[in-house]
């Protein structure tokens, strides 16, 4: 299917409004929609929040009467259902659109293609792939959810250049800059849940919070991997004043009393089946997708990162490099866990983007 300039254009600009959304719609998309009439802009929305209003229906009332004979264009196929609103189809047909054109197709099995289908069956013009990989990459953690059931989990670390995350002495604050910690925040305020391990919480007594200027920014769920509920309960994770929960992954080794202990608090713990010493990660994935959990940052130490990376369940990494050197055989690696045997086995690292981040470097890429 061919595009002019001006399409991409006008989806480029829908592509930038639906990321505004991040943070807030999930477990819905993040959608723009732009409407454009003789060549002109008479319309524009995004998906602001979960329960709100979707994109299109944003960008036809912004349009009004002008949406008549219109294009519109969106960064996901419309939806035909009723959900938490109404379906967007039936807002595009009233509103007199006559050309739709779409980034991409709902990625739901259920739902796949009844949108654009139904809009074809009412003699709207349909064109799907402008810009698709870009909408991809927008939502690429809807797109994993709904079709697997399993959040997309990201690895994100901070270490020295020679890839220590802390001393031998265990001193880990702080290897980055400002400018580095604030971006986690970004990444924070982004993602459903934030996972961590015991060790952390122990050495660091973390709040695993959003914490941006104005106090803007909504905090991910924590999710703490504890797999005997060593726990203090004076730990931050468990008293932090904040609007979302906190989890406690642990085994059926766990003693009863410390599991109705942790509950008192406000935390919940979860019981992860399997019969391992250590939380089944595969299990506790499964279960955190069944709780609509669609993205998950793993900011634990070494351990939890290798057992993520052994495992083969990390699809994304942000690894922020300071210009310095900690060297030491007792400092802390990146990774630990048991690794690959051999150079042939390493986890290839896909689609590199690096970018100086103060006087740090952040490497972001993908796994596999």
């Amino acid at each position: 299917m061919s595009f002019t300039d001006a399409d991409r254009r006008y989806m480029a600009q829908a592509l930038l409004l639906a990321a505004k959304g991040a943070g807030y719609t999930s477990p819905n998309p993040m959608v723009g929609a732009v409407v454009v009439k003789c060549d002109l802009i008479v319309g524009q929305g995004y998906h602001h929040q979960v329960g709100g209003a979707h994109a299109e229906v944003e960008a036809l009332n912004d349009a009004g009467p002008r949406a008549r004979g219109a294009t519109l264009y969106v960064t996901l196929e419309p939806c035909h259902h009723q959900g938490r609103t109404p379906p967007c189809t039936a807002a595009i047909i009233a509103a007199g659109i006559k050309r739709v054109v779409m980034a991409t197709r709902d990625p739901n099995p259920q739902v796949t293609g009844g949108g654009g289908e139904f809009l074809k069956s009412q003699g709207v013009t349909v064109e799907t792939g402008l810009l698709e990989k870009e909408a991809h990459q927008l939502n690429e953690a809807f797109f994993k959810a709904v079709t697997t059931g399993l959040p997309w989990v990201i690895a994100k670390a901070a270490c020295s250049l020679d890839g220590k995350i802390a001393t031998y002495t265990g001193d880990s604050h702080w290897i980055t800059g400002p400018k580095a910690r604030a971006l986690v925040h970004r990444f924070r305020h982004q993602v459903d849940a934030i996972l961590v391990g015991i060790a952390t919480v122990l050495t660091d007594d973390p709040q695993l919070t959003t914490r941006l200027p104005r106090r803007r920014g909504r905090d991910p769920i924590r999710v703490i991997l504890d797999s005997n509920l060593r726990i203090p309960l004076t730990a931050q994770v468990l008293t932090i004043r904040s609007l979302a929960p906190t989890w406690v992954a642990c085994t059926r080794a766990a003693a009863p009393d410390k599991i109705v202990a942790v509950q008192q608090t406000g935390a919940e713990v979860l019981v992860v089946p399997g019969d391992g010493p250590q939380v089944n990660l595969p299990a506790l994935l499964k279960l955190l997708g069944q709780r609509q959990v669609q993205s998950l940052l793993v900011e634990g130490g070494a351990e939890v990162h290798g057992a993520f990376f052994d495992q083969g369940l990390v699809d994304k990494f942000h690894f922020f490099y300071a210009p310095k050197f900690i060297g030491g055989r007792g400092a802390f690696s990146v990774l630990a866990g048991q690794g690959v045997a051999s150079i042939a086995d390493a986890w290839p690292a896909k689609n590199l983007t690096i970018r100086r981040i103060g006087p740090d470097l952040l490497i972001s890429g993908y796994v596999g």
